[in-house]
Formats: structure tokens, sequence, C-alpha cells
């Protein structure tokens, strides 16, 4: 066909024809169409994200009564997602009774289990090539993932860990969005314009918008209808309903200073005078433009300078390619830390011994801002892998789920205002978990000792403890040993502060303390992903871990991608955090876990665990968020 005969083609027959010259190019270009730009026209559709997350190794820690989800690059067909093409069997070859939606909005296919899943099993979830996109076009090949699964329900609330404007912000800019982020994955169909509203506080009227969910950034979107502006100057006032859930069903935590009843979460913040018109720009990317034998299963993150918007962080904005031809993965975005990150879809992770190519995408159809500005330009970067494996983090199994664990000896709370937002459990009676209570049953609390617990309480008898709970704390407790012994047989690593971390700032690694104790006192600890969120630390302890002085607290500091469930303290003997300090990872020492003074009112803050293999976990005015 020559360019005479295209001209003299019809509009639909120029359509048909360009069509059939992308699917011809589309072969020998990666899945990059030549003429059309990216993202490529007639390009197969691509799963963007799922969860659980697809990952090597498979993730663990899975609650039986999960629904499993895949969010795709592109719109698809709703009648091609089945039963029959959206599967999954536990173990392999074993089919579950399941129910599948498709959500248009976020483009999220859900897979309902009609029953628990089976206990401490491993799963195996398949979208098939049946599976195709609102233009008929199927997935290159199947897209298979494994998770596995632990003896217990998910019953812990989900909450709202971060919202862009923050509470009682001051001169936002006019035409932001505003966006909430949830401690976990969220059912989409329960993010909705009735269950996200905003109002404009200072007029009395409510704010018309349209409310988006990126499964990939776990973030709910409110837009301002167009003119998307907020009045200068004036109060607003946003509300997430209780009706928001988990994909396990569970209602939202509320932010219990201001709507404990409802569990909705509400914040406020005022507007100044202008709108945001400054271009984000790409502060970091790892791996580093032109690092070589880069271990094989790493992450590409890319940190921005400012808040993004979720929806525009994609497969498509955010391209790793080799040779030209598009890498399988997955792209998720960390709010808290702005970071974007490319995980590859196969098992092994990147190739070896191969030369890849970065590229963040400008534009209107690039990577945006909550104001709708793009990056001023690509930004393009590389690097070469090597032929070894990365180092993972550690697999804790059962006692993932759980924020407190007290072995055998009980968790005891003192205060009124400790919130356990995960999990607590005992191998002990139930008669050793005092001033705290979940949504069923209440544990010794008394009117200045009352903490709660949005998860589940496990325990032994007496009731409420049943041989049922026990068995699932003494399952917990055993994991959580297994994870003990695997952090304290890593090769050992270095002291740099002769066992006092305060003042440092710490790449990924393994340390440990020569002196056999780690502290946290003359400073704050700052922990330094630098760029890769999949970055781990471990520190090891033969005795002792403590974090703050009793006048003053301390603080560890996660930057440029950091996360919080990459953090290990192995404590030979016990830790403690003293009071208002903010400690992140999972401690999981023998001789138990003390949290703040009794009589204290200051609130001290865990991102991560406490688990004593042995002793109690105490806590006082303790906000704990399992990661």
């Amino acid at each position: 066909m020559n360019l005479l005969t295209l001209r003299s083609k019809s509009r639909a027959g120029w359509t048909a024809a360009l069509l059939g010259l992308t699917l011809l190019a589309a072969g020998c270009s990666g899945g990059l169409d030549p003429i059309l730009g990216t993202p490529p026209f007639g390009a197969a559709p691509t799963v963007a994200t799922t969860t659980p997350a697809a990952s090597t190794p498979a993730v663990t820690g899975v609650a039986v009564n999960s629904r499993v989800t895949a969010t795709f690059s592109k719109p698809m067909a709703a009648a091609t997602l089945t039963p029959t093409s959206f599967t999954l069997a536990c173990p392999a070859g074993t089919p579950v009774l399941a129910g599948v939606s498709y959500d248009a909005a976020t483009r999220v296919a859900t897979l309902t289990p009609a029953v628990a899943l089976p206990p401490s099993t491993l799963c195996v979830a398949t979208l098939t090539t049946a599976v195709q996109d609102s233009t008929g076009i199927p997935l290159g090949a199947n897209f298979v993932w494994s998770f596995v699964t632990v003896p217990l329900a998910d019953t812990t609330r989900p909450s709202v860990v971060l919202t862009v404007p923050a509470a009682d912000a001051l001169a936002v800019p006019t035409n932001t969005l505003i966006t909430a982020t949830f401690s976990e994955a969220m059912a989409p169909a329960t993010v909705t314009a009735g269950n996200f509203t905003v109002t404009n506080t200072t007029l009395g009227t409510a704010v018309a918008g349209t409310v988006s969910y990126s499964a990939g950034a776990r973030t709910a979107t409110f837009t301002p209808t167009t003119p998307a502006t907020l009045a200068a100057g004036n109060l607003f006032t946003a509300t997430l309903t209780g009706a928001v859930t988990d994909l396990a069903g569970n209602g939202l935590a509320g932010n219990t200073a201001v709507a404990p009843a409802a569990g909705n979460h509400v914040w406020s913040f005022t507007t100044g005078a202008v709108g945001d018109t400054t271009a984000p720009t790409v502060l970091t990317i790892n791996p580093a433009d032109g690092s070589t034998a880069v271990c094989l299963s790493s992450a590409v993150s890319v940190t921005f300078s400012e808040p993004m918007n979720p929806g525009t962080i994609n497969t498509s904005t955010l391209r790793v390619t080799d040779g030209g031809a598009a890498v399988a993965g997955v792209v998720t975005y960390d709010a808290a830390s702005r970071v974007a990150s490319f995980v590859p879809t196969a098992a092994a992770g990147f190739a070896p011994s191969r030369n890849f190519v970065v590229t963040v995408v400008s534009g209107p159809t690039g990577v945006q801002d909550l104001a709708g500005n793009s990056l001023a330009a690509d930004r393009v970067s590389s690097f070469t892998t090597g032929t070894q494996a990365c180092v993972a983090a550690i697999n804790l199994r059962s006692a993932a789920s759980f924020g407190a664990f007290g072995g055998n000896a009980g968790v005891t709370n003192q205060g009124i205002n400790t919130v356990v937002n995960g999990n607590i459990g005992s191998t002990a009676a139930c008669t050793l978990i005092t001033g705290l209570h979940d949504a069923t049953n209440v544990y010794t609390e008394t009117p200045l000792n009352i903490g709660a617990v949005n998860g589940s309480i496990y325990c032994a008898p007496p009731a409420p403890g049943t041989t049922t709970t026990q068995a699932i704390a003494t399952q917990a407790r055993a994991d959580a040993q297994t994870a003990y012994n695997t952090l304290a047989a890593l090769p050992p690593g270095s002291d740099p502060g002769a066992g006092q971390l305060g003042g440092l700032t710490l790449p990924a690694a393994t340390y440990t303390a020569a002196g056999g104790t780690f502290a946290i006192t003359s400073g704050d600890l700052t922990l330094d992903a630098q760029g890769n969120p999949n970055a781990v630390w471990v520190f090891q302890s033969a005795s002792a871990l403590t974090v703050g002085l009793g006048a003053t607290p301390r603080r560890v500091i996660l930057i440029n991608g950091a996360q919080a469930r990459n953090v290990f303290w192995q404590v030979g003997s016990a830790a403690r955090i003293e009071d208002g300090s903010t400690m992140v990872g999972t401690i999981i020492a023998p001789a138990g876990v003390t949290v703040s003074t009794a009589g204290q009112t200051a609130q001290t803050t865990l991102i991560g665990r406490a688990i004593g293999l042995i002793a109690s976990v105490t806590l006082v005015n303790t906000t704990i968020v399992a990661p």
C-alpha cells in the first residue's frame, strides 16, 4: 500500500490502515508505536499492579479472607473478566470458587473467593489471554503470580496515613487536587464521591468534584469540577467516611480526635491566593545513571520534588526498556516519600548483563503534580545489570500482621491514647492482655487504661481466648522466632557509631553493635534509601536497644524512599522506646519491648512492630502502625 492509496481512503479506512501499520510495527518496536507515540495505539494491555503484590519471592502473610485484585494499564472489556479468565488456585491445581468484578473507573478487577482461603498455602492467581481491553486486544501473555496465606483473617481496620494538603495546612494552591493515602489496599468500589467529600467551610457549600482511586499508590484523589480551582483564602474540610473499606471489608478507622464514632477521617486546610504553576522535577533515579553490576531483582525508583498525581504514574509514564523493547513490570507510587517504583514482572527480575534505559515522560501525557504541572522535559537514565540476585527483606510470615506480640507473658497498656493499627497477640492466657479492646472484646480496661486495637487480639483461654486464637498466636510466635533466627544469622556488619546511632545517616546495610547494645539517644537516626524503596536495614544487637531519653525523645527518620517495612531490629535482650519518641521498624526481642513510662501523657509512635518472643510488651499512650 502506497501513500497515494492511503490518501484515497475514507476516515474509517485511514483508521484501519493506521491500525494495521501500528500492529505490524509493534512486532519490531518492543510495543512502542513509531507513528503515534506513547502509549502505543493498538498495544496489548498490561497488568499495572496487583494485590497481593506480584513479587519474587512470593508475598507471605496474606489473610485467609483476602480478595485478589489486578489493575490494568488501560480500560478493559468487563465481559472478558470472568471466573474462567481470572482464576485463583490454592494450592496450584486446586481451583478456588470465586466471583470476579471489574470497576471501570479505576481499571481494577477484583476476585472475591466464595469461602475463606486455606491457611498456610501457596496460592496461584492467573489472568489469561482471554482478558481483553475495550478495543478487543488481549493480554500479550498469561499473567501469573503467587502468594502465601496465614491461618488468620484480616480484621484490621485501614487508616489514612497521609493527606495532601496536610491537616491545617495554610496557603494551599487553589488548583490542587486533594488526596488521601491509606495504610493498605482498599476496595475501589467503596472509594466514591459519596464517601469522599470536600466542603467550603467558609461559605458552607459543598465542592463539586470527582473521586478516583489509584491501587498502585493506595491513594484516593478528589478532583474539583472544572474549572479545577478552590476559592482563594477559604477554609475547606475534607471527609472520608467509615464506609470506605479495605479488601477484606473492614471499614475505615477514623481520626479519633475528630470523629471517633463514625469512623470518619476528617481534616481541614486553607487556600492561599494563587495556584501552583511550578513544574515538578526528578530528584533522583535509582539505580543511578551509569550504574553497573546492578543486582537482578532491583526496583527502579524515581524520587520527585513534590507530591505527584498518582493517576499519572504508570507503565506508560515510567518506562524501562531493553534494547528498545519495553520491559514488563509493575509501577507503584509511595505518596509519603514521593517515590515511584518499577518492579520487573519476571520472577528472576531483570535479565543479567544487559543495559536498561529508564524514561520518565514529560508533557501532557506524562507524570504530573497535583496541580497538573508536567515535567519540563523527559528524564532519561540507564544502568547495566550484573548476574547476582538482590538481598531481600526478612519474611515475617504470620507475625507480619501483629503490631504488638507479648511472647508468653501478655501485652499491657497504660493510658487512654493507645491505638494499635494491627493485631495484638500472646501465647499467654487472655487475662494477661490488659488495658486494651478490639471490635469484639474488652480486656481488663479501666477508666485510666484504654487502648484501641484496630485488628484482633489473639491469646489463650480462658474466654475470650479459644483453642483457635491460641493456635494463631502460637504460630505467630513461631514465625517471629524464625525471623529472629534469620536476622541473627546474617553476616555481621559495621558499627559506625560504636553503638550510638543518634545523629547518623545510614544507607541500607546490616549493622552490628560491637558492644552488644544500640542506642538512639544523642540525636535522631536517619535511614537513607538513596531512591531504592526495596532497601533493607538490619540492626543486630546482642543485648539491648534504647530509643530516646526520659526527657529527650528521639526519632528514626526515613528519607529517599526508605520503607518502615524494610527495617529490622534483632535485640538479644530487651528494647525500650522512651516517651514521645518516634521509632521505625520491626523490633524482635526475647525479653520484650517497653514503650514509654507509666504516667506519661506524651504520645510515642512506632511505625513497625514490637515483638517479645518470651516476655511481655508494655505500651503507654502509644501509636503503633504495622506497615
